[in-house]
């Protein structure tokens, strides 16, 4: 008598049986399977959960990869050493950066002590970052010294923010161990800028706090984009062995056991684990992929688009009753770091972040054509506005040739940009520079997919009530 076959879905998993599955058949005998088969659905088991380990460690890699990667690049040696990013060359390492402002940057461990920092009056934007890329604090205008300046306490995990408290003094805790202290300057007075530098201090509590090293004009070609292959899962396997183990990460620490993944013991995968999670951090940034570019969570910001407002979480990136795990991961497969004025944009304060990757026609866009986006008259910002490149491949500023920022982002300052009669102005973006209007164009080239960034810095209100939108944009050649 033949053993009968059934679908996955009907079957009995009683008795004789031959079931037919995505991994083939599993033959059932008396109930049981072979050894053959139990080392099938474990090898399964294991590729599935290092798929979607891949995509929930996402946030946590990719900052321990620009924090290990930029310190190599501009050779950090000191606790207050502050890297500098300003040329094309220098913001083409991080992950969409913006390309309109430097960026200050300094990687601080919390484990030897709370962090101090007396920072500066003015016209910035920053904050302290976890490694698991949630906002600690906001600094300058939107954090809680409004951008007149005041006094910072960081505590890492195992502190008590309590014990720091005292009049004029911001206080805030850390989940992890390791923050990211980043800002940007806005006002554009190179005085105030070099007025900043000499006025920032920093260091442990209990001591004085010092004035800082900045290290600038470095112009290194570097990469922040999280790694593939199996470094992805050595400095994964860094970061579970140097941060404590959040409640909410528990499970995962479960799934990545069998994968040779635990706290407190060297990355050392045998030939299987390494086969493994070679396959599942192929397959895990498939599909980390596709939620990026096809967000299924989320609808255009603009009806009759194509444009979304990124951030489609909130800052904890949890809720009452579930991590925002795929929420999180568009963003930071795409991006790095958050904030509050970033998360949650408030009328004439904040950043918004507006992005597509597809044309009036709903077509995905291509490196081989050309492209027009008619910007209208009148964007709602208090300070300005730009549209900046990137690559799909790298989600970092697109790499075209160019020397100069301007080859990849077009802002509302820029003076030589071609308006329309109407105030209105049309910006292209393609193989070839529609004749006259090469001071609108960022070139692309080969095969090398891309997307954009359109941000409004300080939108007003037009932007939250949708009486302004962008159109689509339009291909024409």
């Amino acid at each position: 008598m033949s053993t009968p076959k059934r679908s996955l879905e009907s079957a009995t998993l009683a008795g004789d049986e031959l079931i037919s599955t995505p991994i083939g058949d599993i033959e059932l005998r008396h109930s049981y399977f072979d050894d053959d088969t139990s080392q099938r659905l474990f090898d399964e088991m294991d590729y599935q959960r290092a798929c979607q380990a891949y995509i929930w460690g996402h946030p946590i890699v990719s900052m321990t990869s620009w924090r290990l990667r930029q310190g190599n690049a501009y050779g950090v040696k000191g606790a207050t050493d502050f890297v500098v990013l300003n040329s094309l060359r220098e913001k083409r390492g991080v992950v969409t950066a913006n390309l309109t402002t430097p960026y200050i940057l300094h990687f601080a461990s919390l484990k030897e002590g709370p962090l101090l920092v007396e920072y500066p009056g003015g016209m910035t934007a920053g904050g302290f970052i976890d490694l698991w890329q949630r906002p600690v604090a906001d600094t300058g205008l939107t954090g809680p010294d409004g951008g007149k300046g005041g006094t910072y306490v960081v505590v890492g995990p195992d502190g008590d923010p309590k014990a720091y408290e005292k009049p004029g003094t911001f206080v805030f805790q850390s989940a992890t161990n390791v923050i990211l202290f980043g800002l940007r300057i806005l006002d554009p007075d190179h005085a105030f800028y070099a007025q900043f530098k000499s006025s920032l201090k920093m260091g442990r509590h209990g001591t004085s706090p010092t004035t800082c090293r900045f290290i600038e004009h470095g112009d290194v070609e570097w990469s922040a984009t999280a790694p593939r292959g199996l470094e992805y899962w050595q400095v994964l396997s860094e970061a579970i062995r140097d941060e404590p183990v959040r409640a909410v990460d528990k499970a995962w620490m479960a799934m990545l056991l069998p994968l040779g993944i635990e706290k407190g013991k060297p990355f050392q995968p045998d030939a299987r684990q390494k086969s493994i999670l070679l396959k599942g951090a192929a397959m895990g940034e498939l599909m980390a992929r596709n939620l990026q570019v096809n967000p299924r969570f989320a609808e255009p910001y603009w009806q009759n688009t194509h444009w979304y407002k990124s951030f489609d979480f909130t800052i904890p990136q949890e809720t009452e009753t579930r991590v925002e795990l795929d929420e999180r991961t568009t963003w930071f497969y795409e991006a790095v770091t958050s904030s509050e004025g970033m998360v949650n944009p408030v009328v004439g304060k904040g950043q918004v972040y507006m992005t597509t990757k597809r044309d009036a026609t709903g077509t995905l866009l291509r490196a081989d054509k050309t492209y027009k986006l008619n910007v209208p008259k009148d964007v709602p910002v208090g300070q300005f506005w730009s549209l900046t490149l990137y690559s799909e491949n790298t989600r970092r500023a697109y790499d075209n040739g160019g020397t100069e920022i301007r080859s990849v982002s077009l802002d509302s300052k820029m003076k030589d940009l071609k308006y329309n009669a109407d105030g209105s102005v049309n910006l292209f973006i393609g193989a070839k520079a529609p004749a006259g209007f090469e001071s609108n164009f960022m070139k692309t080239v080969g095969e090398d997919g891309w997307f954009v960034y359109f941000r409004l810095y300080a939108p007003l209100q037009a932007f939250f009530d949708k009486t302004f939108s962008l159109a689509d944009f339009e291909m024409i050649d």
